[in-house]
């Protein structure tokens, strides 16, 4: 395997299920890790680990800046502490906590003079939910504007707006956005043959999914990637979490949208053609053959 020695990245949210795979992926690639969250990791985990509260700009700017005996100073972020999808706190809960935790990496991690950023956006502004709303068409790429219809991905939508701004004051910068789609574990996959009982109650992201395993490694490959500026990332499984052929949910459930290029088979509709050209990646996990 190769590795990446002596660099030092910061993770924000590394307790959660992304956060402490990218964890575990990174370190085996060579990282120092530095994990921060408002919990604990409920696992063993490698590197390091402090309590950071990110609404609090001034515990940011010192955790990028160094902590006594951890480090002193850190050459990339991975921001991924939020509250997690849309329903899980009330809307300006949701919205107030991670506009602002991200504002705060962000703007830490410039007054520490990290330039290398990579955080967690989401599928969720390319038009969720899709159980109301359409797309204008599919398969969905990164280059409609991003619709923010609910407190959650709206946030998204000013993070990704933040970052476009504060890569064109400062060309220096890389700041990479990976719209993932809903995060899976293995052990998640004993549900999905159920999904064919109730198509409808997968549309709202239009039957897709990502194995966690393949999230945690394009945020590394995101890290090592020679770009610069502000980059937006669809990060789906190739596939869907149906059996049923993708063309005939489109004919049941959107018959009125247009159809770029044709999709074949169980085939995702999340396009993950730009992830595959600028970062090295395609998913390597399937539910189909979980192993």
């Amino acid at each position: 395997m190769s590795t990446t020695p002596n660099r030092r990245v910061a993770v924000t949210g590394s307790s959660g299920k992304l956060g402490s795979a990218v964890v575990r992926n990174l370190a085996e690639a060579g990282w120092s890790v530095h994990g921060f969250d408002v919990l604990p990791p409920g696992r063993e985990t490698a590197g390091s680990f402090t309590r950071l509260d990110l609404t609090d700009l001034g515990q940011v700017v010192e955790a990028l800046h160094g902590i006594d005996e951890l480090h002193g100073g850190v050459d990339a972020v991975v921001h991924l502490g939020a509250i997690p999808g849309a329903s899980n706190a009330a809307n300006t809960a949701t919205f107030t906590n991670n506009l602002t935790s991200t504002y705060h990496v962000f703007t830490a991690a410039q007054i520490a003079g990290v330039r290398n950023i990579v955080w967690a956006s989401s599928e969720t502004l390319l038009g969720y939910p899709f159980a109301t709303t359409e797309p204008p068409y599919v398969p969905m790429d990164e280059e409609y504007p991003a619709q923010g219809n609910v407190a959650y991905s709206l946030a998204k939508v000013l993070e990704e707006e933040i970052a476009r701004q504060l890569t064109r004051r400062d060309p220096r910068l890389k700041m990479i956005g990976l719209r993932f789609s809903n995060i899976i574990e293995p052990e998640q996959y004993a549900r999905f043959p159920d999904f064919e009982n109730d198509p409808d109650s997968r549309a709202w992201n239009l039957w897709s999914y990502i194995d966690v395993r393949d999230a945690a490694r394009s945020v590394r490959l995101a890290l090592d990637a020679e770009v610069s500026g502000f980059e937006a990332v669809n990060i789906a499984a190739a596939d869907t979490v149906m059996t049923t052929p993708t063309a005939e949910l489109l004919a049941r459930k959107l018959p009125d949208v247009p159809v770029r290029t044709a999709v074949e088979g169980t085939q995702g509709l999340i396009d993950i053609t730009k992830a595959e050209g600028l970062l090295g990646w395609s998913p390597q996990h399937t539910w189909r053959s979980p192993a």
